[in-house]
């Protein structure tokens, strides 16, 4: 009763001061910046969090009231009607959110007569608030224009022989993978350099890929069902295709392939008709099908004997629509708790040192400031960096790769500038820096992204264009190319590139049976990129809109300016897997940490050369502690009591490990909490 009386008298001093200051809400006149007018990201205190997901039974965290009388007078004030958590209840994973304090970040909905930055003023005055972000458009990194492959010249590449090992008709015309410097395409000679490309041909005699290795693509959608990317797509064991329930309760319905975050479905959506087929364009650099006698070729697409490394699509772009930072975050966090060890981002912020007449206003000037203005974008990043991947696994932790952006600006955008991230710049087939990418501060690393404008020297009489051949070919939709198959340029093509060869350096760590810490290995990649700085001298001649408007508008690039911007230089596939097959630590079957009536699942084979074709029997000294059982090509044990016990997993093939079995409270497979 006590409580209810005090309750109701802080309730009426809200109240009052919240008459109070209305006026003073009103009169700040808001300036126009680029997110959801009427939402706000809020995390609030632990105890608040705790709160909102009490009066939520079904643990959504949808309610329309926190029950903190101070928080619920600034909503009753701005007419806010929902209460959301921004990150789903997870249980499998609700620990480590916990941990992370994800958890207690919430999207406040309103409606009435007053702006996010008004309310924004309101909420970060009360104690009972941490953090506010505004959930700010996210900008794509590239134009969504691409240049189909036409069908006559597919016909007469499947008419060709390739010259690799692999067997995709169209790898001779994807000198980003293989340069041998003589490119030509129906005689034509094209402006390029041996090698200039990210040495795949030598990296695939070490490795082609390991379905084992999955790549979240943070894209457009997309197309699953296009016959060289229908066997790269991840599919979530857990789920059911098409289902309208959340069968694994994962907080996400019906996520077969992975999530669309934009329409917030399982479904995912590629052919609007304003769809570019990007997300296309990039799951096909990094995981095509190689060595299937179709298509093209990419970097770690396995061969014609072995599946190659799995795309999950998170899709955060569809159509015309831009995204929020509501729908980027969500996915983040999704892919590190449902497998992804590689983020794959082709979009981010301006860069802050754009142009401002080309471009509007700046991004985000230095880390610091991004930090400041955008917390939870850094603590999904966080998390997503920390918590992919396992302690236990091949790589412990996950490798966040971003496009360094295309406005042509002397430092790169946030978040990919971070230093924790990769941000990649993008090439030439000639090693130049690309005429439109931006460089120099927060730039880790460079990649082909193709350069049309430098190749305006080439016409293609069948698609009208200038230059296609000088950008990237890959992967598309049906109802963008009737081929399947086209060319895009950017940043955002330079970017699936590392990507690809970050996943394709882990399944090669896999496959020797080396673990690596997710630091350790973006290192590896820094240290054995190609030098590039002594193509940096002169001028380069470009064609500006060649694609639109043909060579009207001739321009020259100062190449002096990118030497020593361009990243440590041009990604190696090759130098990579190499340099990765003398480091690492040995991998062995893991100590188990489990807690009191709870499991945790392990894959045996990954521990065990040939493990794919071998069986494995689990002895535990103590069954009173712990017990185990097999559940498809994993083993689940059960913390039954506290203790620890010594066990042994032996092969079919005789090879066994000895470990131990540690059940307490507060543990889990990391460790303890």
């Amino acid at each position: 009763m006590k409580q209810r009386i005090l309750y109701v008298l802080l309730l009426l001093m809200c109240l009052v001061q919240a008459s109070c200051v209305k006026e003073d809400i009103l009169s700040e006149q808001p300036s126009e910046q680029p997110f959801a007018p009427k939402e706000l990201l809020v995390k609030f205190s632990p105890e608040v969090a705790d709160m909102i997901a009490d009066a939520e039974p079904t643990r959504s965290g949808k309610v329309t009231r926190s029950g903190a009388p101070s928080v619920d007078v600034v909503m009753e004030l701005i007419g806010a009607y929902d209460l959301e958590r921004v990150f789903p209840y997870d249980a499998h994973n609700e620990e480590q959110t916990r941990k992370s304090g994800l958890h207690q970040w919430y999207v406040v909905r309103f409606g009435g007569e007053y702006t996010a930055e008004q309310v924004a003023k309101q909420f970060e005055v009360l104690g009972e608030v941490q953090k506010i972000d505004f959930n700010r458009t996210i900008k794509r990194a590239y134009t969504g224009k691409s240049t189909p492959l036409s069908m006559d010249k597919l016909e007469r590449a499947m008419a060709r022989t390739t010259r690799s090992a692999m067997n995709d008709p169209l790898l001779g015309m994807q000198w980003h993978l293989i340069n041998k410097g003589d490119m030509f395409t129906e005689g034509e000679i094209v402006k390029s350099v041996k090698d200039a490309d990210v040495q795949c041909e030598e990296a695939w005699k070490l490795s082609t890929g390991d379905e084992s290795v999955i790549v979240a693509v943070l894209d457009e959608g997309i197309f699953v069902e296009h016959p060289d990317l229908k066997d790269c797509i991840w599919v979530n064991e857990g789920e059911v295709h098409l289902s309208d329930k959340d069968n694994d309760g994962n907080g996400y319905t019906g996520d077969y392939n992975g999530y669309n975050f934009v329409k917030n479905q399982g479904a995912i959506s590629w052919n609007d008709v304003y769809d570019s087929g990007h997300g296309s364009h990039v799951a096909g650099v990094i995981a095509a099908q190689n060595g299937n006698g179709v298509g093209i070729s990419s970097i770690a697409g396995g061969d014609a004997n072995n599946a190659g490394v799995k795309i999950m699509v998170c899709q955060i772009f569809s159509g015309n629509t831009s995204t929020g930072l509501y729908n980027v975050v969500r996915a983040m966090k999704y892919a590190a708790d449902n497998g992804a060890v590689v983020l794959q981002c082709s979009w981010g912020y301006t860069s802050g040192s754009a142009n401002s007449y080309d471009w509007g206003e700046a991004g985000f000037a230095t880390e610091e400031e991004w930090i400041a203005s955008s917390p939870i974008e850094k603590e999904a990043l966080d998390y997503f960096i920390h918590n992919a991947g396992s302690p236990n696994g091949v790589i412990d932790g996950g490798v966040a790769v971003f496009a360094a952006g295309n406005e042509n600006a002397p430092s790169a955008g946030f978040p990919g500038a971070a230093d924790y991230c990769i941000s990649v710049a993008a090439t030439s087939a000639d090693f130049t820096p690309a005429t439109y990418t931006n460089y120099g501060p927060g730039t880790t690393l460079s990649a082909p992204g193709g350069d049309q404008d430098y190749h305006f020297d080439y016409f293609n009489p069948e698609s009208g264009k200038y230059g296609e051949i000088g950008c990237i070919l890959s992967t598309l939709p049906y109802h963008v190319s009737k081929t399947g198959y086209g060319f895009f340029e950017g940043t955002s093509m330079a970017c699936p590139h590392v990507s690809g060869v970050v996943a394709l350096g882990i399944s090669y760590a896999a496959e020797q049976r080396l673990h690596f810490k997710a630091e350790e290995l973006q290192q590896i990649l820094i240290s054995t990129a190609m030098p590039i700085d002594a193509y940096m001298v002169g001028y380069k001649d470009y064609y500006r809109y060649v694609a639109d408007i043909g060579p009207q508008q001739p321009m020259q690039m100062n190449l002096s300016l990118y030497k020593g911007n361009m990243g440590s230089g041009q990604v190696n596939a090759d130098a990579f897997l190499r340099a990765i097959g003398e480091s690492g630590t040995p991998m062995r079957f893991p100590n188990l940490y489990i807690d009191e009536q709870a499991s945790v699942a392990i894959a045996p084979h990954i521990y065990f050369e040939g493990g794919d074709n071998l069986t494995f029997n689990v002895a535990i000294a103590d069954s009173a502690i712990a017990a185990v059982e097999s559940q498809g090509t994993k083993l689940v044990f059960k913390g039954l009591q506290q203790g620890i016990t010594s066990a042994v997993i032996t092969a079919s093939d005789g090879k066994s490990y000895n470990f131990t079995i540690t059940v307490r409270k507060g543990a889990n497979d990391k460790g303890w909490l």
